[in-house]
């Protein structure tokens, strides 16, 4: 399914908060973690994810970190800090505001349409 830009930026801000509300991460592995949690649905680009996650800095609801794992190369880490937990909760209710009412009218219009005469 093709899922529209603007429901992919409007997603964004409360999964990268919720994603590193679990753990700290990079910029490649939450892209990852976005198309696993999605069943391959939403498939971000690092030009999609990284000016998100520079705005989210900006506003001090996240901050990065360099680490410089053995053997591997170092990698810029994020971490959700007091101020990002505080947003994300504010996400959840917005998030679950509009999911009721879309499934309160959904489930409204496929009752009506169950219960329209038929017409053959």
């Amino acid at each position: 399914m093709n899922v529209s830009k603007d429901l992919i930026a409007a997603s964004a801000t409360p999964l990268i908060l919720s994603i590193l509300k679990e753990s700290d991460s990079y910029g490649y592995a939450i892209i990852k973690k976005v198309k696993v949690l999605t069943d391959d649905e939403l498939v971000w680009s690092e030009g999609m994810l990284y000016p998100v996650l520079h705005r989210l800095e900006e506003k001090n609801f996240i901050e990065s970190y360099w680490n410089d794992s053995e053997g591997k190369r170092k990698r810029k880490y994020y971490k959700l800090k007091e101020e990002g937990m505080i947003e994300l909760e504010e996400q959840k209710k917005q998030w679950n505001i509009i999911h009721t009412a879309l499934s309160k009218t959904w489930f409204e219009i496929t009752n009506k349409e169950d219960s329209w005469p038929c017409l053959i």
